[in-house]
């Protein structure tokens, strides 16, 4: 299985900065943490993805 990634704007649910992330489009369905690079609180992201690409991510954050 080849592994490809995508980026993707989210509004990060701490701060509310539009800020990118890279997504691994490799996996269909994942759920992980990642630091926001503007305020440094985990923001969970859930990442859909299909044959035709990225199809959705949710984000908030730890605590919500």
């Amino acid at each position: 299985m080849q592994q490809y990634t995508e980026p993707a704007i989210v509004d990060c649910p701490c701060c509310g900065e539009a800020v990118e992330v890279l997504v691994d489009l490799s996996v269909p369905l994942q759920e992980y943490t990642e630091d926001c690079p503007v305020c440094c609180r985990p923001m969970i992201l859930k990442v859909t993805s299909g044959e035709s690409g990225l199809a959705g991510v949710e984000v908030r954050g730890e605590n919500d």
